[in-house]
């Protein structure tokens, strides 16, 4: 096959949306998309979080009623656990909105965001608008709000804090401020360049009964949405919980449900509905100032509409399509018009899309791209154009008597001298610069709401039909055959020349002892060459100052090796940072995939960096055994410091001998995701009565496989304490957790990242002690973030201490307290752990 070397700059915003080239063309889709040709009318969510939205009501507003509906969740949900990997922070929130975007294909809706980050559990509005900028995140409801255009605007949840979470209660304040100031043109009026003020109809509050909280109420508006969908034969409690377990790092597969279901509305703002959501909005073609007949133009052609031969269709459609183009209201000529072109090309049976040749492109390169159409129904198309605006191809006579129906063309250009190489890499567009906790910095503002980098669509498809120029844009995908999936789509990646992996997020030292510093390098040019250094470090020696590097391959991976040794004087912690020359330029870039077959993979460059963190610490004990949970980086922390983990199978604790490890930790949620632990705690309690070290990490209250997590009875809730500086007291100082080998002080809780705890301890048995109370601003005092006991020759240990995130974010103090928990002052007897 020829290939297009197509324009890569433009090729850049193009490569991030997870659907089919051409529209949907099987028959259901297009009656359910005939339906709606005659509504106008528009709604949007609004909520904090992946997962907060009401997935039932959104696919009726989308399905049912044709609404043009959007969800909008103030966060990406950065902040969140992850039940099936070990993403956290930001890394997390990309595998959320992909799964949010997923669940958009099911219901039909439009996804939106804002640049707030998710820094994780806010008790108090007051709390989360501390670390978020109100006035920015403001900005970016009302730029929504104006862009969108809704004429009900929805909340999930209440100003008043039913909804248990600050960034819930936050979302409601901004929506109901927002509702208001999109129509005010002294409010942000610079967005007025680009979109006019917005006055929603109204504002109402999606009442809820769930998480034993009822804010339901019979004299509320109320609304059936449990009807069934006769063309894709599903009700909507059925399309919701396929919606709805596309959150899968959160643990949301849901049941389908059937029948009757009513949702509850109270209105916050604006005129209160009596018959319907959209009471007193005009949602036919008079609001666009349309002429009568297109109205009538559209009932023909539902009424004439034949499944098996839907290409019967297509000339009232593109007469349909020239008579949309002509109506003067600009918002409603643009979502109509497009869905009839994609009418069109369903009926039609047009197929088209456009795929790169390589997976992999480096900035500076241009791309290989084939485009590939067909014509599957008998429509008379008389031309077939493809272009990016600097290549063009044109076929004519495609239907002709020597061309038959459903033949397969590729289309190519020589385009050497067209060639435009790529600018920058393919991060996504709320990472390309440094952002703090709360918020994400945005290159432009008119980037917020976009929830992957917008798609430019260079490549665009041209269908002359009776006389009549169609233009479809199309993205570009990588597209591969598995032997296992079948045919893949997946995203372009364009990369750093060369790409530098610092082996370890941390390195711990203590003393002056030099450590190595692994580099892993990746090529992503013909012939690579250039150098890496270690940018200097005052109080750092680092050997060697450069190690060059040339005649590498395409794809090549190598690593390279320096040695760091630190002085007495070193701070307590400081960034160590790699630097790859090329080329000419210096690239300071890692790269990290992220790949999970439910979503889209996911390719970012995070910084070239490393903590260095120079601890006073002393370790007790060698061997420690590891049950994994929903993912965590404690082993890998743990190893840092020159112990021996090894993660443990069923048959390991069943059927080895466990007392040659001196702790052995379950990993975080361990008993939420571990059936078998229902068999194996037993045992792991033999280990601690036999003289062992259990330390057991958070869980979330409610969905353990066993209530006996200790050998004395206590209780998991749902309580945490989310001020990562909040006040610490130790009240029993000579407890061995606080002593043995390391001294622990409030200081070590000085610098803790996102929070101190989740899921703390209560109803404690008399048997444990509680060394530390700690508290949010205005909030009583909880001992349940550390328990321990001991049980026969052995201790017991139950932390709710957010080790999971401190650790690998190197927080000393956090290091030298759990080492304290994994080590007793008379320790097993150590031997070599099996292989």
């Amino acid at each position: 096959m020829k290939r297009i070397l197509l324009s890569a700059s433009l090729l850049l915003l193009s490569i991030y949306s997870y659907s089919q080239s051409a529209p949907a063309a099987d028959v259901a889709s297009i009656e359910q998309d005939l339906q709606g040709l005659n509504t106008l009318g528009s709604v949007l969510y609004v909520a904090a979080h992946p997962d907060d939205e009401n997935t039932r009501l959104l696919a009726w507003l989308a399905r049912e009623k044709h609404y043009r509906t959007g969800y909008l969740s103030l966060t990406r949900g950065d902040g969140g656990q992850n039940l099936i990997g070990t993403e956290q922070g930001e890394l997390l929130g990309l595998v959320r909105t992909q799964e949010l975007l997923a669940a958009r294909r099911y219901d039909g809706a439009e996804q939106f965001f804002t640049r707030a980050n998710d820094f994780g559990f806010s008790k108090t509005p007051e709390e989360t608008l501390k670390i978020w900028d109100k006035e920015k995140v403001l900005g970016d409801v009302v730029w929504v709000i104006r862009k969108f255009r809704p004429d009900v605007m929805i909340c999930r949840f209440p100003t008043t804090g039913e909804g248990g979470h600050g960034h819930h209660t936050t979302s409601a304040i901004l929506a109901q401020e927002a509702f208001a100031a999109a129509a005010d043109p002294k409010r942000f009026p610079e967005q007025l360049k680009y979109v006019q003020v917005w006055q929603a109809k109204r504002l109402l509050w999606n009442t809820f009964n769930f998480g034993g909280t009822n804010t339901t109420n019979p004299n509320q508006f109320k609304v059936d949405v449990g009807g069934y969908n006769v063309f894709m034969g599903k009700s909507y409690g059925e399309i919701a919980a396929q919606s709805r377990s596309n959150h899968k790092s959160q643990g949301f597969g849901a049941a389908a449900q059937r029948g009757e279901w009513f949702e509850y509305f109270k209105t916050i703002a604006g005129d209160a509905p009596k018959k319907n959501l959209l009471d007193g909005i005009d949602t036919t073609w008079t609001r666009a100032k349309a002429p009568a007949d297109i109205t009538t133009a559209i009932t023909n052609i539902q009424k004439a509409f034949n499944p098996v031969h839907p290409e019967l269709s297509v000339n009232a459609l593109v007469d349909l399509l020239t008579k949309v183009e002509g109506i003067s209201d600009g918002y409603w000529r643009a979502l109509k018009v497009k869905q009839v072109k994609d009418l069109i090309a369903a009926c039609a049976g047009l197929w088209f899309e456009s795929y790169a040749t390589d997976p992999t492109y480096a900035v500076g390169d241009s791309m290989g791209v084939i485009n590939q159409f067909i014509i599957r129904n008998p429509v008379q198309v008389t031309s077939v154009g493809i272009d990016n605006g600097r290549m063009r191809s044109v076929i004519t006579g495609i239907r002709t008597p020597n061309v038959p129906t459903n033949e397969f063309r590729t289309v190519a250009f020589d385009a050497v001298k067209n060639r435009i190489p790529f600018k920058s890499t393919s991060q996504p567009y709320w990472l390309s610069t440094d952002h703090g906790i709360g918020m994400y910095s945005l290159q432009a503002d008119t980037l917020a709401g976009y929830p992957e980098t917008p798609n430019s669509s260079p490549v665009t498809f041209e269908f002359t039909i009776n006389n009549k120029k169609i233009r479809y844009e199309v993205p570009i995908w990588y597209k591969y055959t598995d032997p296992v999936r079948g045919e893949v789509y997946q995203p372009v990646e364009v990369v750093p020349p060369v790409t530098a992996n610092i082996e370890n997020p941390v390195y711990l030292f203590s003393g002056q002892q030099p450590q190595q510093v692994r580099i892993k390098l990746k090529n992503f040019t013909p012939d690579g060459k250039g150098s890496v250094t270690l940018k200097p470090i005052n109080g750092w020696t680092i050997s060697p100052e450069k190690i060059d590097f040339a005649n590498k391959k395409m794809n090549d991976e190598w690593t390279e090796t320096f040695t760091i040794t630190p002085s007495s004087a070193n701070p307590e912690v400081t960034r160590l940072q790699a630097v790859v020359t090329t080329g000419g330029k210096q690239w300071s870039l890692g790269l990290q995939r992220i790949k999970y077959d439910h979503i889209p993979n996911i390719t970012l460059f995070p910084k070239a960096e490393a903590r260095l963190v120079n601890l006073d610490i002393k370790i007790a004990g060698k061997n420690i055994g590891y049950l994994p949970g929903a993912g965590d980086k404690i082993p890998e922390a743990l190893r840092q410091l020159g112990y021996n983990v090894r993660i443990l199978s069923e048959d390991d604790i069943m059927n080895s001998d466990l007392a040659i490890y001196d702790a052995i930790i379950t990993g975080v949620r361990s008993f939420n995701v571990n059936p078998r632990l229902v068999f194996e705690q037993p045992r792991l309690l033999d280990y601690v009565n036999n003289g062992g070290n259990l330390v057991v990490q958070y869980n979330t209250a409610g969905r353990m496989v066993t209530d006996s997590i200790g050998p004395y009875p206590f209780e998991v809730v749902n309580q945490r304490v989310t001020e990562e500086d909040a006040k610490v007291t130790i009240t029993d100082q000579a407890s061995p957790l606080l002593n043995y080998p390391n001294k622990i002080t409030t200081a070590d809780f000085d610098g803790w990242i996102q929070e101190r705890g989740l899921y703390f301890a209560t109803a404690i048995d008399k048997h444990y002690s509680a060394p530390l109370l700690m508290n949010d601003t205005r909030m009583a005092p909880n001992k349940g973030s550390l328990i321990s006991t001991d049980y026969g020759k052995g201790r017991f240990v139950y932390t709710s201490l957010s080790f999971f995130r401190e650790l690998p974010a190197g927080v000393p103090g956090a290091y030298r307290l759990f080492i304290n928990l994994l080590s007793k002052p008379h320790p097993p007897a150590s031997s070599q752990l099996p292989q």
